[in-house]
């Protein structure tokens, strides 16, 4: 997959996750696109190396469905994160 198609695939990502998981996360457009994108890069490590499910280099439902999931954990990680620095 190219690089603006790994952009692509991070920000839908990103927003599926975010609808997935509303809260009250900060961060626009940008930080939705950055957390996808780390979202896709940690589903495709777990579906492909520790799961063997062959993602292939193009947009298809399993590797939207593995970037989602990666995204959801990466999303949940930096509202973790986030709100812990808020309370000090």
């Amino acid at each position: 997959m190219s690089f603006i198609g790994f952009l692509i695939l991070g920000l839908i990502a990103g927003a599926l996750a975010k609808l997935i998981l509303p809260g009250k996360q900060g961060g626009g457009i940008f930080i939705t696109m950055l957390l996808g994108v780390i979202g896709a890069f940690l589903g495709g490590f777990i579906g492909g190396s520790l799961l063997g499910v062959d993602l292939g280099g193009t947009f298809s439902l399993m590797s939207i469905l593995f970037a989602v999931i990666g995204a959801l954990i990466v999303l949940v990680i930096y509202g973790a994160i986030t709100k812990r620095g808020s309370r000090v």
